[in-house]
């Protein structure tokens, strides 16, 4: 091979390899906003219903919701997702996220 060959390889194996790394870091920062967005909701709800006896009584629907992916959906829960959302209005929080935090008390 000639030299300007070699060149144009390494070249092109460097560009490759900047492709494959922005490629990850892309990756890497959507999936770690993901899970600190996750962390937040559950953080704020952990720390402000802990002693809620509403919020307490809905752990066993919790872990069904969460069990069952959401297919079964319980009165104390449903209660309960009510009385977060009407206590902490700004809170953005899917109801997986919440029954999650729930389960975490």
């Amino acid at each position: 091979m000639s030299r300007s060959q070699l060149f144009g390889a390494a070249l092109l194996l460097s560009l490759a390899g900047a492709a494959n790394a922005t490629s990850f870091v892309v990756t890497t920062d959507t999936v770690v906003r993901g899970v600190a967005a996750t962390t937040d909701a559950t953080s704020d709800v952990t720390s402000s219903f802990r002693d809620d006896k509403i919020v307490q009584a809905a752990r066993d629907d919790a872990a069904s919701f969460v069990g069952s992916e959401g297919v079964i959906r319980g009165a104390k829960l449903e209660s309960a997702f009510m009385h977060i959302r009407q206590q902490q209005p700004s809170l953005q929080a899917s109801d997986a996220q919440l029954a999650r935090a729930i389960l975490a008390l």
